[in-house]
């Protein structure tokens, strides 16, 4: 039904993001989201976090004996049992901020959709020397926000677990082998691109007009988000200038982060 609630998840381990973050986060997707909806963080750490968040544990990874990388755990959402829940989710990671309405993420019918990692980022003609190389990388999602059915793509975490060696072996990053296994069973599409926006490419100026201009939010973008350099705590403290990019005045998006 319409009216069930729609499940906003996010993560956080270790020490790199606290509980500032997801709070920010969750309060940010409430002023956001029109319909009903349950913010949930899975984490190792429940201190701080606002009663609005609903914490779970970190999934198990359920990694074989003596595998011990953990920087593909995000995998760990498509298991198919997660903790009981079920029905449409939204994740969404903790280093980026919601400018726009989140409502037309969840008003199509497609499987899963995800950012396409290249539109975050400006065009890279050496990669044409390697043409089969250059289409999957066109190919790849970016998991920074990503939409699916709760146990419905548990074949891309079965399909990691069955050779964990081989898949980090063969892929640079998590996202990479994700990407291959949804468009392996036709469930790989993308969001418009104008809604998931990068900060440094589309919203400062590129070239020598960042000298003269400070960085804008573009008209259609709901989503901001922090693909390369700088990160998202220096762009917000003005910070990750080069001689060819200067950052500027960020207020409008210090007042988005600090209303979320």
């Amino acid at each position: 039904m319409a009216t069930d609630p729609v499940l906003i998840l996010t993560m956080k381990w270790g020490t790199l993001y606290g509980p500032k973050y997801v709070n920010r986060l969750a309060r940010g997707v409430s002023r956001h989201l029109a319909r009903p909806h349950r913010f949930i963080c899975f984490t190792d750490d429940t201190t701080g976090l606002s009663s609005d968040v609903e914490a779970l544990p970190l999934p198990d990874m359920r990694l074989p004996g003596g595998h011990e990388d953990t920087r593909w755990r995000k995998l760990g959402l498509f298991a198919q049992d997660l903790f009981g829940l079920s029905g449409t989710a939204l994740f969404l990671d903790l280093d980026l901020i919601v400018v726009g309405s989140l409502d037309p993420f969840f008003e199509d019918n497609e499987p899963f959709r995800i950012i396409q990692d290249d539109t975050l980022f400006r065009s890279k003609p050496l990669r044409r020397i390697n043409p089969d190389r250059d289409r999957f990388l066109a190919s790849v999602g970016n998991s920074s926000v990503f939409r699916y059915q709760i146990g419905a793509h548990s074949y891309i975490l079965d399909a990691y677990l069955a050779d964990p060696v081989a898949a980090t072996a063969q892929y640079e990053i998590s996202q990479q082998f994700q990407s291959a296994q949804l468009a392996r069973h036709g469930h790989l599409s993308y969001w418009p691109a104008e809604w998931c926006v990068s900060f440094k490419n589309h919203c400062v100026p590129r070239g020598i007009r960042s000298y003269f201009t400070n960085p804008r939010l573009p008209d259609e973008a709901k989503i901001v988000v922090f693909a390369g350099e700088p990160k998202m705590h220096d762009a917000l403290s003005g910070k990750g200038s080069k001689w060819y990019r200067r950052i500027g005045d960020v207020g409008w998006l210090r007042t988005a982060w600090e209303n979320q």
